[in-house]
């Protein structure tokens, strides 16, 4: 079976295929690292709704095709053309149903076991961190990179973010810093390591229907050892416990000032970030863990809106996308000038009974 709009001739976006116990979803836009479009996300919403009540599926299989990445995200240079080019509903309607597959995923009623192999950011952490197993391969590579491009960590990262150990979350969240699957595993965002060789092992005993914990520790092997962030704990916990963002890089300049590379590596990263994002990803991180997910999601669909209507994600984009220049010209281009009120605005006012994002400015 196949879903999503054709990427070619013989090329479908999307893959669903049954595999005994498995319904098995593979993304297929390799040259585009998997990055999901709408009619990939409604192809595969629609077909985990039929799966859920399938009593022959008892577990569903996510893949991606490639070998570079198992998801990088959704696919927003589509995204920056539709909104450049006027088209605010497409755009609205690509957050709706991003964000409502990954709500579907949190409370999906089956295991979900995502094989991750390569680059998984933005939208692949939406698909797979919500599920139940996330098995991480040696070439594993985790980011939420979004305040570098003039947006913030989405897909459910404010209720999930939060619930790492310590302020890990919060680095991730503000620094947009990529880590392996050592980091991964200690923190939880993968459950288990096996080699990318494995997994068509791995999909092939999932669907004889046996108890998938022992499958995936079956074709497990030694994790490779913890990153940076965890050697780094005990400054990333101080650092990024700070009340806000200026907080948070005076601390990494003072221990920079010590000696740490990880902390002026860290300082200097976050400084070419949005401010605006910075402070919203922030934001996120200290009111998510009081959030339940359909809040987080919420607020997210909320922030979505806004920032649309606003400079930095197009800026964002710009530079790191269209032009490629990577000098984006952020506005404000000081955290003190970012609009806190507005950002706390958006969590603090009641979200629309129907769910759907603010009003646009002037409609």
């Amino acid at each position: 079976m196949a879903g999503g709009r054709e990427a070619g001739a013989d090329e479908p976006e999307i893959l669903f295929a049954r595999r005994g116990a498995v319904g098995l979803v593979t993304l297929n836009r390799p040259r585009a690292l998997n990055a999901l479009s709408l009619a990939m996300i409604a192809a595969m919403h629609a077909q985990l709704r039929a799966w859920a009540s399938d009593d022959a599926v008892t577990r569903v299989v996510l893949r991606g095709t490639g070998g570079r990445a198992f998801c990088a995200g959704g696919d927003v240079r589509a995204l920056y053309a539709l909104a450049k080019s006027g088209r605010h509903a497409e755009v609205d309607a690509f957050w709706h149903g991003e964000y409502g597959l990954d709500a579907f995923v949190q409370a999906y009623p089956k295991p979900i076991v995502s094989l991750i192999d390569g680059l998984c950011m933005g939208g692949g952490n939406g698909l797979s961190l919500h599920g139940s197993h996330r098995v991480a391969s040696e070439g594993y590579r985790f980011a939420m990179p979004e305040v570098g491009i003039g947006f913030f960590p989405d897909v459910g990262m404010t209720y999930a973010l939060p619930r790492l150990p310590g302020r890990t979350g919060t680095y991730l969240a503000l620094a947009g810093a990529t880590i392996g699957p050592g980091d991964a595993l200690a923190l939880g965002l993968a459950t288990h390591h096996a080699p990318a060789g494995r997994f068509d092992a791995i999909v092939a005993d999932l669907a004889e229907g046996g108890d998938i914990d022992a499958a995936l520790t079956e074709h497990a092997e030694t994790p490779p050892p913890p990153g940076p962030v965890m050697a780094e704990r005990a400054l990333i916990d101080a650092c990024f416990a700070e009340p806000g963002v200026a907080d948070i890089l005076a601390r990494l300049d003072g221990a920079a000032a010590r000696g740490s590379g990880f902390a002026a590596e860290t300082a200097a990263l976050m400084r070419t970030r949005s401010p605006t994002s910075l402070c919203i990803a922030h934001a996120q991180m200290r009111r998510g863990p009081a959030m339940t997910f359909a809040q987080a999601i919420a607020a997210e669909t909320r922030l979505a809106a806004w920032l649309m209507d606003g400079h930095d994600f197009f800026e964002g984009v710009r530079a790191a996308l269209i032009d490629k220049d990577g000098a984006p010209a952020w506005r404000p281009a000081t955290l003190d000038a970012v609009d806190h009120d507005a950002i706390a605005a958006i969590f603090e006012t009641p979200f629309a009974a129907s769910g759907g994002p603010a009003p646009r400015s002037g409609t």
